[in-house]
């Protein structure tokens, strides 16, 4: 039975998944198109059944070690007075930032990577599937998952265009280096003015902090890995922002090469596979980061896709199916991001004066407090009997 299987991405999907396969037996590779696993990157959220996960991976003591402290978000005025502020701390979860969890989770997998390289064609049958590479020589695989994000490679290939499945939620958003002096320590700061947000999220345990733009906008036609056309859409967007510390922040995300925009938008799909190709993280269902949960569904989803395969022994037909029917409900649960938004870029004058209102009353506080420790205890995660080979029973 061949059981080599190909992810592209080496992101916290692809490399949750590498790990769990090889556990269960398989032979996984991981392809990447960074010349490694790719550092930087925003504050994650590991909670619920991706605390389970991670402890079954023996790593949850080095990511408590890596959080970061951050306490909630911090409303301010131009005046830079905080005018309202949200705990944000889950005492069942951790934050660190995502660069932090990359590395930890490349350090538990022992297999074979092919850097700097991507997958070009896919052509599959009823024995697997060959995968033509930009740069080596084509191969076979029993499957292929596509770990590779929004804008999925692997999903084009084997699905269709990125207009059938990603669906834009009407802003963009960019994060970069920032000068930690411009917001206070364990806190994420914000400032809005009617459509926009920019931000400081600053952990005292990290020296470097990391500016946050948001903005509402109509759909703007740019290409995804043009870094100096980001760059120009965000400068357009705030060059009008001469309050509080919206220049001087812009001017050091502009500075800083690992500056990344993108749309906030989400992927959207009917099933995650199809034949022997399976899609699992942003690939398959990218919530946005206004969701908070995109580390969470990526963790979670790529142990289930792994111990599925590994409890239908290898095979697909059975073990795809059950892991979209595992998983699907916790990945609707977490797309409902309405009210996330809402909180961050309110619309209007009026709506920022409103949500900073509400932010202030005691009994806001005191919901957030409930809501936060009635998540505390995450709900039960799947375990997966050994492997048995279907098709020699």
């Amino acid at each position: 039975m061949n059981e080599r299987i190909l992810i592209s991405g080496a992101s916290i999907a692809g490399l949750t998944l590498a790990h769990w396969l090889a556990r269960h037996g398989f032979q996984p590779t991981v392809v990447e198109s960074g010349r490694g696993p790719r550092p930087g990157g925003n504050g994650v959220d590991v909670r619920d059944q991706a605390i389970g996960v991670v402890e079954r991976m023996g790593i949850l003591p080095e990511i408590r070690a890596a959080a970061t402290d951050v306490r909630g978000m911090k409303f301010v005025d131009a005046r830079d007075r905080a005018v309202a502020r949200i705990g944000t701390q889950d005492p069942g979860g951790v934050e660190l930032m995502r660069g932090d969890l990359v590395a930890l989770l490349h350090r538990q997998t022992d297999i074979e990577y092919l850097f700097g390289d991507s997958i070009r064609a896919l052509a599959q049958d009823g024995d697997g599937v060959t995968v033509t590479f930009d740069q080596a020589a084509a191969r076979r695989f029993a499957l292929v998952v596509g770990a590779d994000g929004m804008h999925s490679n692997v999903r084009r290939l084997a699905f269709g265009p990125e207009e059938w499945f990603v669906r834009f939620k009407d802003h963009y958003f960019a994060f970069a280096d920032a000068d930690a002096a411009l917001g206070e320590d364990q806190w994420v700061t914000m400032y809005n003015t009617p459509g926009k947000m920019a931000g400081i999220y600053r952990s005292g345990n990290h020296a470097q902090a990391k500016a946050y733009f948001i903005f509402r906008s109509a759909p703007l036609s740019y290409d995804f890995r043009d870094v100096g056309g980001h760059k120009r859409l965000v400068s357009q967007a705030f060059a009008s922002d001469t309050s509080w510390h919206v220049q001087e922040l812009l001017g050091a995300a502009l500075a800083d090469p690992e500056f990344y925009f993108d749309a906030l938008s989400q992927v959207r799909m009917d099933s995650w596979s199809t034949g022997r190709v399976a899609l699992v993280g942003d690939a398959a269902w990218c919530a946005s980061p206004a969701s908070g949960a995109g580390a969470e569904l990526a963790l979670a989803g790529a142990y289930r896709l792994a111990g599925e395969l590994a409890a239908a022994g290898g095979d697909h037909r059975i073990a795809f199916p059950a892991y979209h029917a595992g998983h699907r409900a916790l990945v609707d649960k977490k797309q409902r991001i309405g009210t996330n938004v809402r909180l961050m870029v309110p619309r209007t004058s009026g709506g920022r004066w409103l949500r900073d209102t509400v932010a202030r009353l005691p009994l806001m506080r005191v919901m957030s407090t409930l809501e936060r420790l009635a998540q505390a205890k995450p709900p039960a995660l799947p375990g997966y009997a050994p492997r048995v080979d279907r098709r020699q029973t």
